[in-house]
Order: C-alpha cells, then sequence, then structure tokens
C-alpha cells in the first residue's frame, strides 16, 4: 500500500504533532543511525548532552574518520541535508575543488597518491554546520571529544572494515607513511574484534579541537599539508587551502514520489537521478512494486537502466546555473518521455534525528576506499583521490579537469517530507550505486508496507549503462534467468564485500524514519553500523 495519512500503519497527523511537541506518547527521542557503533554512539551522547541533530551529526562526522578510516575522513568532504518540521530544507555544500595549479593536460597516469587530491574541505564545513546551526549547548571541543577517545584508546574493528583493510592489505602496505599509520605492527590489516588505536590522528584532532577548524586552513595543521604535498609532488598547496571558500548554503532539488515531497542533493552530486528513476517508477501500480510482486524487479531494473543512462549520456552541464536544466531531467513529462522504448568509488553515510523532529542526513567520504593512500606522517590521516573522479581529455566536458573544479561525486542526503514534515531521512555510499540504493529504499518504504529497517534490508540491484546487471545474491537466485533474453550482461559484485546473501557493493544506507509516531532507525546490514538513541 501506499504510504499515505490518511490510510496507513502509519504515523497519523496527531502521532506527528505529538512527537513533534513533547505531548503524548511515546515521548520524543533523538536516532543516530551511522556506519560504526563507535560513531553512532558519539552522535547519541551529543544529543544527550543537549546538543541537536547538527551539533550530533558533527561529532559522528569526526568519530567515523577515526572509525571508518577507508571511507572518510580529515581529508575528504562532507555534504549535509538539513531538514526541519515547518522549516525550508537546506544544503550544506561542502564539496572539494581541485587545486589552483592543477594541470589541465594531466594524464591518468599522473593522478595517483599526492597528486590525486582535491582541497579537503571536511573541517571547514563542518565548522560551519556548528557555527551557524549548532545549539549552542555544546561546544566544538565536546564535539571532537568522542572521536579523539577512539583514535587514543582505540576502536573493536568490526568484520565488514576487516574485510575492507585484508582487501587493500597489500597496496597499503606499499607506502611506509600508510603502512605505518594504518596497519597493525607486523605491517597486517587488523582482525577482527582487535582493538585498533591511532595516535597521530588523536593529536591532530585534539590540535583541531584546541585550536579550531582555521588551523586545518592557516594554522601549523595547513602548512604541514602543505610541506607534505610539496615533498611528495602533490598540486595541493598551502594557498589553496588558505583561500578554499566557505561551504555554500543551498536549496535542495524538490520532486515528489507519489504524495511525499522528495528534498536530496543538487549538482555535482546525484539527487536529480534519484528522482528521475522514482519519477519512471511512479508511473507503474502499487501493487506491481509490491515487494512481493514477480514485476516489481524488472520494473525497478528498467527504471535504474534509464536513469544512469541519462546520466552517463546527458549529464548536466551547468553545475553552478543548474535549475532549468535539471527541472527538465526530473519532471514527470521527461520521464513519461524516457520510458517509452527506445566508478569504484567509496563513501560513508549517516542520519540524525532530534528531539524536536530535525533530521540531517550526511554523505561525507575521501572518494575510493583508502582515498589517495597517502598521508602525512605527522597528521595521521588520509588525503582524498577525488582528482580521479574528472574528465580527461575532454576540455568541453561538465567534469573536465581544470583549476578550482568541482569532482564528479554521486552523493545524495535525502529527506521525504509530508506537509512541512520530514519524515524520512536516508543515504549511501557506494560512488553510482548510491543513486541505485537510495531510490530503491524510498520505493520499497513508500510503496509497501515494510519498515524503514526491512526496506534497508531488502535486497538490491545496480545497472551500468546499459546492459550491465548486478542482483544481489538474495535476489539473483530467484530472479536471474529472467533476466538474460532482456540483453543484460551480469555482473559479479566484489565477494570480500558479501555478508551470506547481502553485499555491501550494493550500498550501505543509514536511516531514520517517522512510524507509528517514534522515529526509527535502521543500520545496513551489509556495514557494520548501528542505531543509538540517547
Amino acid at each position: 500500500m501506499i504510504r499515505t495519512m490518511s490510510a496507513t500503519r502509519f504515523a497519523t497527523t496527531a502521532a506527528i504533532v505529538a512527537v513533534l511537541t513533547g505531548c503524548g506518547s511515546p515521548e520524543p527521542r533523538g536516532v543516530v543511525s551511522a556506519a560504526t557503533p563507535e560513531a553512532a554512539a558519539a552522535g547519541a551522547r551529543v544529543l544527550a548532552a543537549g546538543g541537536n541533530a547538527v551539533d550530533a551529526a558533527v561529532a559522528v562526522s569526526f568519530a567515523l574518520a577515526v572509525t571508518e578510516p577507508a571511507m572518510s575522513g580529515l581529508g575528504g568532504q562532507t555534504q549535509l541535508l538539513v531538514a526541519a518540521p515547518r522549516a525550508e530544507p537546506f544544503i550544506i555544500n561542502g564539496t572539494s575543488f581541485a587545486p589552483r595549479a592543477t594541470p589541465i593536460e594531466a594524464k591518468t597516469e599522473e593522478i595517483a597518491r599526492h597528486t590525486a587530491t582535491t582541497v579537503p574541505s571536511m573541517v571547514r564545513t563542518l565548522d560551519h554546520a556548528w557555527r551557524l546551526h549548532g545549539s549552542a549547548e555544546v561546544d566544538w571541543a565536546q564535539l571532537i571529544a568522542p572521536a579523539i577517545e577512539y583514535a587514543e584508546a582505540g576502536f573493536v574493528v568490526g568484520p565488514f572494515r576487516h574485510r575492507v583493510w585484508l582487501q587493500l592489505q597489500e597496496i597499503l602496505q606499499a607506502d611506509a607513511t600508510v603502512a605505518a599509520l594504518f596497519l597493525t605492527e607486523a605491517g597486517t590489516a587488523p582482525a577482527v574484534g582487535s582493538t585498533f588505536k591511532q595516535p597521530v590522528l588523536a593529536r591532530t584532532l585534539r590540535r583541531i579541537a584546541e585550536h579550531g577548524a582555521a588551523d586545518f586552513y592557516t594554522g601549523r595543521i595547513a602548512r604541514t599539508i602543505a610541506a607534505d604535498m610539496a615533498a611528495n609532488g602533490g598540486w595541493l598547496s598551502y594557498d589553496d587551502l588558505v583561500q578554499l571558500a566557505q561551504p555554500g548554503e543551498l536549496q535542495p532539488l524538490r520532486g515528489t514520489y507519489r504524495d511525499w515531497s522528495i528534498h536530496t542533493m543538487p549538482p555535482p552530486g546525484g539527487g536529480w537521478v534519484v528522482l528521475q528513476i522514482l519519477n519512471l517508477l511512479e508511473q507503474h501500480s502499487v501493487s506491481d512494486l509490491a515487494f512481493d510482486s514477480p514485476n516489481r524487479l524488472a520494473l525497478v531494473v528498467d527504471a535504474l537502466r534509464i536513469g544512469h543512462r541519462e546520466r552517463r549520456d546527458h549529464p548536466v552541464e551547468n553545475l553552478i546555473d543548474y535549475r532549468g536544466e535539471v527541472d527538465r531531467k526530473t519532471s514527470k513529462e521527461t520521464a513519461r518521455e524516457l520510458a517509452i522504448p527506445a566508478t569504484q568509488g567509496e563513501t560513508t553515510h549517516f542520519t540524525v534525528v532530534d528531539a524536536d523532529g530535525m533530521v540531517v542526513s550526511v554523505t561525507a567520504s575521501i572518494n575510493n576506499f583508502f582515498g589517495a593512500r597517502a598521508a602525512s606522517p605527522g597528521l595521521g590521516f588520509l588525503y582524498n583521490d577525488y582528482m580521479r573522479e574528472f574528465v580527461l581529455d575532454d576540455p568541453t566536458h561538465p567534469f573536465a579537469l581544470r583549476a578550482s573544479a568541482m569532482p564528479y561525486s554521486s552523493m545524495t542526503p535525502t529527506v521525504l517530507s509530508h506537509d512541512g514534515v520530514p519524515m524520512l531521512g536516508l543515504g549511501s555510499p557506494g560512488s553510482a550505486r548510491i543513486v541505485s540504493a537510495i531510490a530503491q529504499v524510498i520505493q520499497l518504504w513508500v510503496d509497501t508496507d515494510l519498515g524503514i529497517a526491512s526496506a534497508v534490508a531488502y535486497g538490491r540491484a545496480h545497472v551500468v549503462p546499459d546492459s550491465l546487471l548486478y542482483l544481489e545474491p538474495v535476489l539473483a537466485a530467484a530472479d536471474a534467468g529472467r533476466f538474460g533474453n532482456r540483453g543484460f550482461v551480469f555482473g559479479e559484485p566484489r565477494a570480500y564485500l558479501a555478508v551470506g546473501d547481502l553485499n555491501a557493493y550494493f550500498g550501505g544506507v543509514h536511516a531514520v524514519a517517522l512510524e507509528d509516531g517514534e522515529w526509527l532507525g535502521a543500520a545496513d546490514p551489509r556495514r557494520d553500523g548501528a542505531v543509538v538513541q540517547p
């Protein structure tokens, strides 16, 4: 059934008002869903101390930088979507930028390690979010304190993080600095259940806590980054750090699915593709898209194929003044026309809601697993490798390699609202699979009786245009035979990311949803994540 305000087991208007005002039962509580239990606990700790969802998001981000180092970190970028009841949602755009010294004639083989990094924007973005939108009840040092504790005392390595570490072990061993920082004393990946400490990163975090974010861009940390870049042939300079612009605040892209309002990430993110895929799915009946319908998977696969093909063949040309172009791409009429027959990145995502119903959906990344696989020995964090996301040898392409340009990104923090009330916040890691995962979870949550935890755990598909189809093992056994005669070739998801019949290749959705008048969280079982309440 469709989740509507009038006919569903979902929260009624009266129950929503009770939650938002603190009246009635259940009593309002915040929820944090994040990719590691340590990070989720850090966010819940801030909510319990009186912080709001933005404060908690800052704490979660720093904690993930320690406890999930393959996915995000101080050397990366962060995007936040903030939605509060009866207020206009907004994006805090923490995109990174190519260094000013970027040579437009660079070749693929020249973009590696130190030359692979864009100007890190995470720390400045989090500082901006806290200063302008935090509660003023929790200070900067309190937000970083959990991350410092996890770096100094260590965190317990979960099975998903171990698998990623083990797969990249030989690559990490190839660089002495990276090996010393991110492998055990024996030079190996930390084992499941072992405690991994990062004392160098702890010192860097302590300095940011004591001296503020400015030290990362104009102080001792900035000078250390610049010296490391200069010593290793990197294009990033001290001036790039000093002159990094404050993050902008943007209106999200807006769309609808059934009777729900959707707010999602504008270009260079992948939100417009999510909206286009959902527009395609909306043309089909709810019964055809029921989770147990024999037609659902084929309809989802077709929508994914069209959406990803459009993104590849007709990318958004103007990444600054994109409104008219995106409006056309995400219109219902365009979806009807498209429906007529005719990279290996990684990330992390978490979602926080506080007791007032403010939802913050955050995607952070250093791009590929372990980013550029390069780091300063004195700072303890990995640089991102977003320079690999630019298009080479085509200066007319919207993502062409050039100085100060924004890299291609699939980051898509998203919030669904009804009558101005945020009721679902979600996002995912996984490069282009981000788009596929978010669209499928939204469709299941809106069109079926599945709660958010079941919708997140449900099997997924992904299409690489035009004909390469990936099916999660839980789907493949029953449905693979139906696609061979439709022009699809089956891809093999990375086996080392498998968890039983699920596979982390298909994303890691961390979500919160208001169901039956209560905020619930969902941590993707494909990852090491957790849901924690204060």
